[in-house]
């Protein structure tokens, strides 16, 4: 039967399913972060402040501005005539702005204790200039976590919008982070509502 979201108990069924620490420190750090997937991919042991029990992640997103090359006005993808002069949009004047944004997340100690041991055996690996925790593609990344999320038996989800199955994917994992967060942050009013 499919879900809407995995609970906590099946995140840690799809850590163990992981045969090696790459793996469970990649799903661990996607559900107990709840960063994107491209976030934790491009991790470096310097975002790993051990002392203080953070990890900073820069969320780097680029945007695309579509301009009319006759009159400068926005566009959006879809169309095919400039709604202020008319003109034909063959080849519309693009600009890509980047957007960058710094966030700092707290991180339990059994997480960091994993973090520490991959790095000092060696587990992070340059990527041009980078050296990266995990070194790995998005797309490597997405196999990971169906593959083990198929090994631990994990049901499909739907998409409560749009009815479509999915399987467990690494953005499930940032769901199931924020859907979890919100229940821990609701008990407590709900505990003060019945007294």
């Amino acid at each position: 039967m499919a879900k809407v979201y995995l609970e906590v108990d099946e995140i840690q069924r799809l850590e163990d399913a992981a045969n090696n620490l790459r793996d469970q420190l990649l799903i661990r750090l996607l559900f107990h972060l709840g960063c994107r997937i491209s976030e934790a991919l491009g991790l470096t042991p310097d975002d790993v402040d051990f002392a203080n029990s953070i990890v900073r992640i820069q969320h780097l997103k680029s945007r695309i501005s579509l301009n009319c090359k006759d009159c400068g006005t926005r566009l959006g993808k879809i169309h095919t005539f400039c709604p202020k002069c008319g003109a034909v949009v063959k080849d519309a004047a693009s600009k890509a702005q980047e957007h960058r944004k710094m966030r700092t997340l707290p991180v339990d100690n059994k997480t960091l204790d994993r973090l520490k041991y991959f790095i000092k055996r060696g587990g992070p690996i340059k990527v041009g200039e980078k050296l990266l925790i995990f070194g790995i593609s998005q797309h490597r990344a997405w196999q990971i976590v169906k593959e083990y999320a198929a090994e631990a038996g994990l049901p499909k989800l739907v998409n409560p919008e749009t009815g479509k199955v999915h399987n467990v994917s690494p953005h499930k994992l940032r769901d199931a982070f924020a859907i979890n967060a919100m229940k821990i942050e609701w008990r407590p009013l709900q505990l003060q509502c019945e007294l």
